[in-house]
């Protein structure tokens, strides 16, 4: 790719700055951020005007199931390219194919297909790699899957795997003595151990994080909840160091929650998801998820049995709904579906910011975070 492009009269945002008549330049790495004077430098630079609207390092899901009709479930580079154009419409310029619970044959036949995914180009969002969600959870806080297929943690279930999975999602207190989380650790496999669909005490779950665990997958949502003499893992995540996902949609977690989040966690620890499954970004009707049927009304995906079964949420939704129900400013808010995905990934060196050097994925918006132009590795996949 040997175009170089400009972004003109937008307000980027970079870190804790929103800088405004500055070009950001960039080809498939980000050159610089220049003053309009310094354009002479380009011979040839094909400028973009994105008429006062935000530019922002491009957004990272890191636990999304589907959208545009397709499930990471479906087991097809058809359905991964299909989320990831999709995903590109709302902001999202990278992702984790995420899994759910299956049998073992099925979900290996779904990593096959992420590994390649993670090599092809979908002119789409880039694929990062999965996250495994189950098999390894309690079947009290199974959620919308399937008890069936649900077994205790193993590395042999994951060793054919650990190149592509970034994410687990495990129940420790289905862990014994915490032997898959030291195996994870001993190996030292560059894999996340998140909490999550667990029925853990709180001092089970601070004993694991003791152990490995280091993140919390959609916090307050499938796992035991805070009461003031059994604090849950709801209590271990809040008092403890390790990072957490929260699904900002209204309906997973009450508004008032953002602030109460922010104020317990701060900034630099809550990340940004979507959850969504395949109805995301789709009009409302019946769909499947996991083999079981899901109802998708007034903006909520549910099982027959009125069970939430993932999110129809977007992340630019996301951002906006978590910016409008709380005091984070726009430079902050960024940093959760940006710089705090890409850190618990370890990509943070390639991605997440606008700083030069990095991958230009890119995103522009407008004050109501419509998206108006998306970039992906320099490539512009997306214009409104």
């Amino acid at each position: 790719m040997n175009t170089v492009y400009g972004l003109t009269n937008g307000k980027i945002i970079l870190g804790e700055n929103v800088l405004e008549d500055k070009v950001l330049i960039f080809k498939d790495k980000i050159l610089k951020i220049a003053d309009k004077e310094d354009l002479i430098e380009y011979e040839s630079i094909h400028l973009i005007d994105v008429n006062g609207n935000y530019i922002s390092p491009g957004f990272i899901d890191i636990h999304i199931h589907g959208a545009g009709g397709s499930d990471t479930m479906d087991g097809t580079l058809n359905s991964i390219e299909n989320i990831s154009r999709t995903l590109v419409k709302t902001g999202v310029t990278s992702f984790l194919a995420t899994t759910m619970t299956m049998s073992k044959k099925v979900i290996y036949g779904v990593l096959d297909t992420v590994r390649k995914a993670v090599n092809t180009d979908f002119k789409g969002a880039k694929v990062l790699g999965a996250h495994l969600e189950g098999p390894f959870i309690s079947e009290k806080y199974k959620g919308a899957q399937n008890a069936k297929y649900i077994v205790r943690p193993g590395y042999d279930f994951v060793k054919g795997y650990t190149d592509i999975i970034k994410i687990i999602t495990l129940a420790p207190e289905m862990d014994i003595e915490f032997k898959f989380i030291k195996k994870i650790k001993e190996t030292g496999e560059n894999i996340v151990l998140s909490v999550g669909h667990s029925n853990a005490t709180y001092e089970e779950c601070i004993n694991s994080i003791k152990e490995g665990i280091s993140h919390g997958t959609h916090i307050f949502n499938a796992m035991s909840p805070m009461h003031h003499r059994m604090p849950g893992v709801v209590g271990a995540v809040l008092n403890s160091d390790v990072t957490c996902e929260i699904i900002a949609d209204k309906i997973h977690v009450h508004p008032a929650i953002f602030q109460l989040l922010l104020k317990t966690k701060g900034i630099d620890k809550i990340i940004l998801i979507t959850d969504s499954m395949r109805a995301g970004a789709m009009k409302e009707g019946i769909y499947e998820l996991g083999g079981q049927k899901v109802i998708v009304k007034d903006g909520q995906a549910r099982l027959e049995n009125n069970t939430l079964a993932g999110s129809v949420l977007t992340m630019n939704s996301a951002v906006k709904n978590f910016m409008e129900h709380t005091d984070i400013n726009i430079q902050n808010v960024i940093k959760l579906a940006t710089i705090n995905p890409a850190r618990v990934i370890g990509i943070d060196d390639k991605k997440g910011s606008l700083h030069e050097g990095k991958d230009a994925d890119i995103v522009v918006f407008d004050k109501n975070f419509d998206i108006y132009l998306t970039v992906v590795e320099g490539n512009i996949l997306y214009k409104k």
